[in-house]
């Protein structure tokens, strides 16, 4: 196993969470690495990605000013800190790494963790 995120559960509206990814160190090794959702009826989408230096991070619009994506590079970790959480953040949350192109589409992604849910009640 490459890729095990964990951290999901279930919370309220405006609640936190805060989603881990312990990667193996070939698949952390210089990888941009990233989180991907799936909510139920929908495509997988793409939420946030960060550099393997932590200096340039991606996300998407509706996530903005409320997630947060870090990587502690020493110990193969990166992490998505959710504030504010509504309750169309519902969704299996998936852990990715290593993108041949780009950051935003999913199939470019070499791998990914098996998902952790993530449930918002109003």
């Amino acid at each position: 196993v490459q890729l095990q995120a964990c951290g999901g559960g279930l919370v309220q509206a405006g609640g936190s969470l805060r989603l881990s990814c312990a990667a193996s160190v070939r698949t952390f090794s210089s990888s941009i690495m990233g989180w991907f959702r799936q909510a139920p009826g929908k495509q997988r989408a793409f939420v946030a990605a960060i550099s393997w230096s932590g200096e340039r991070t991606y996300y998407v619009n509706s996530v903005k000013g409320r997630f947060t994506i870090s990587r502690d590079n020493a110990k193969n970790m990166v992490y998505l800190q959710m504030d504010n959480l509504e309750p169309g953040d519902t969704a299996v949350y998936y852990c990715v790494a290593d993108p041949s192109s780009g950051v935003y589409n999913p199939t470019t992604y070499r791998y990914w963790g098996q998902g952790t849910q993530v449930t918002v009640s109003s």
